[in-house]
C-alpha cells in the first residue's frame, strides 16, 4: 500500500477529508522524526515501539575482493510489535496469500 492508499484508506475509516489526513499524516510523521533526532523512543498502543539504537562499529569481508573493511557505528531506526501483532504474524494471520 502506497501513501496515497494509506491516505485514502484513513480517510474513509476516519470520516475527515483526504486533505485533512494528509495534513494530520504530515504532522505526525514530522512529530515522529524530531522525537528521533532527539534519541528518543515513540510507543504506539496495540501496535508497537520505534527507537533509535546505535549499531556498533564492526569488521566486514568484502565477498568481491575479499578485503576486510571497517563499518563505522552508525545510528538506526527499529521497530519492536507489541506481542499481539508477533503472534498473529507467527499464525500467518492476515497474510495476503
Amino acid at each position: 500500500m502506497n501513501n496515497k492508499e494509506f491516505v485514502a484508506e484513513l480517510a474513509q475509516r476516519s470520516g475527515y477529508s483526504q486533505e485533512d489526513t494528509q495534513k494530520l499524516m504530515k504532522t505526525v510523521v514530522d512529530a515522529m522524526g524530531q522525537t528521533f533526532e532527539e534519541g528518543g523512543t515513540v510507543f504506539f498502543a496495540g501496535f508497537g515501539t520505534f527507537e533509535v539504537k546505535k549499531r556498533l562499529e564492526r569488521t566486514v569481508i568484502s565477498p568481491a575482493t575479499g578485503q576486510k573493511m571497517l563499518v563505522p557505528p552508525k545510528l538506526v531506526l527499529n521497530f519492536r510489535p507489541v506481542a499481539s501483532i508477533k503472534e498473529k504474524l507467527k499464525k500467518g494471520e492476515g497474510s495476503n496469500e
